[in-house]
Order: C-alpha cells, then structure tokens, then sequence
C-alpha cells in the first residue's frame, strides 16, 4: 500500500495512528497524508429565534490549535524520513476523509473516534481502525480473516493481501448454523494465488454470530481482523445489532481492517 491516508487530531490515539502510518510507510516504501480537520460544523450554535451563528473565538482557538498540531506532525514525518504531506481541511470528518480517499489505498483511523464505519461506507477505501493507544507494526504476525461469502467479506479479503504477505498466521474463520457447512475454499485458493497460505476455521455458532468471532480471534491472538463492513444493513445492525457494530464498539478487539 503506497499511498496511506491518516486522521490526525489532538484526540487519544493519535499517536498510535501516526506511528502505524510510519511502520507502514516504512514497509511499504509508501507516501503519508495526514488529515488535520477542525470541523466548523462543531462550532456553529444556535439563536432563539432560530438562526446560527459561528462561535468566532472557540473557532479561532480550536483552528490556532490545529495549525500548531499539523506543524508537529510535519516535523515528526521529516525526522521519520518517509514521504508525506499534511492537509488541513474545516470539513465533517468523514466527508474531508472520504474525499481525500478516492485516491488512497488505506485509511488509519482509531476505534474511540467513531469514524471507522461511516467511513467505510462513504469512501469505498480500505479502513485500518485501531485500539486506541496500541499502534499496529508490520509485518503483522497472527490474522483472522471473518468470511460469510459475502461481497463486503471479499472486498475487505482483496484488501487485506498487501498487509498478510508475510503474516505467520492467517485464519479464515466461518461460522454456520451447524457444523459441516460448505467451507470457504474460494477464499483460501485466492489467498494461495498471493502466496498466503490460510487455515480454515469453521466453527458452529454458539450465542451470537460476533460472540462466536470474537472467541475464535480471542483463541488465535490475531493482531488484525479482516471482515467486510455492514453485510447487513446500516439501520438493521443499528435496531438489531450486528458484526460490524460489535467490534467498533469492543474496546478488547484488535485492529480492523474494514471495507464495504
């Protein structure tokens, strides 16, 4: 992946968002973009008679604040060595990150900044969501690759290769409704072509599709979980719950790797 799109802000997790852009960098011999967006949206109130206005002095604050994070960033990439540039944009995060990755490989973002879903959605780009203080260093050692057949499973599968070529471990979980279902082999033969040689883990669903997922990754010590964003629609997982939803909200899950 050599063109890496980053989220970059003075929240938690920016600095394990930072340092697994630069690992992969690294890596990759790969370009950094790094996003440093102050929302004017965040700083618009309203008037009782029911007009808006932009609160100016928190803007400017917040806009001062900014411009003195995009400048450490800058100044943590030169020292790093790896080709980068630093955006500043005053839009919704998902609609400035989205935008810029029409043209990126992969977007970082943290789990504890609610993005990763609705950006999977807006963007169409592979989304790498992390834990919140732990970045991710390559080459990524234990992965588990969630597979149901499905259209967001084999996007996020073909997004995973460049990232599993020398993984040790790669398992391709399926759960069904009972045991001895048909196994995922479309999935494992596709990985063999790009030289990843996958186990395939089929287990009977014991409680809820995501428990079960989330003892199987638990077992294996996966650094990364592959699996496709909403299979289900958005507002069913919200009313009913779903996978993705579950482990954007599981603080104990390891990172993400989500496409759409």
């Amino acid at each position: 992946m050599r063109s890496i799109l980053v989220n970059a802000d003075r929240k938690p997790g920016n600095d394990a968002r930072i340092e697994t852009a630069l690992n992969l960098a690294r890596r990759t011999g790969g370009h950094v973009t790094a996003l440093v967006d102050t929302p004017v949206a965040r700083y618009i109130a309203m008037d009782p008679m029911g007009g808006s206005y932009v609160i100016s002095e928190a803007l400017d604050k917040a806009r001062a604040e900014d411009d003195s994070a995009a400048e450490a960033i800058e100044a943590r990439f030169a020292r790093n060595e790896v080709p980068f540039d630093v955006l500043r944009s005053e839009d919704d995060p998902v609609s400035a990150l989205a935008s810029i990755a029409r043209l990126s490989d992969l977007v970082i973002v943290s789990r504890s900044g609610g993005l990763g879903g609705e950006l999977a959605l807006a963007s169409g780009t592979p989304v790498l969501v992390l834990p919140e203080a732990k970045p991710l260093e390559f080459p990524i050692r234990r992965a588990c690759i969630g597979w149901d057949g499905g259209e967001q499973a084999a996007a996020a599968l073909r997004a995973s290769v460049p990232l599993l070529g020398d993984c040790q471990l790669v398992k391709v979980v399926t759960i069904a409704e009972k045991s001895g279902g048909f196994p995922a082999t479309d999935a494992l033969r596709y990985l063999s072509r790009h030289g990843i040689h996958a186990e395939l883990e089929e287990l009977e669903r014991r409680g809820s599709t995501e428990e079960t997922l989330a003892v199987a990754v638990a077992q294996s010590q996966a650094e990364v979980l592959v699996m496709g964003a909403y299979g289900k629609s958005r507002m069913r997982e919200y009313l009913f719950g779903g996978v993705t939803a579950y482990f954007l909200d599981e603080e104990t899950a390891p990172a993400l790797l989500l496409a759409h």
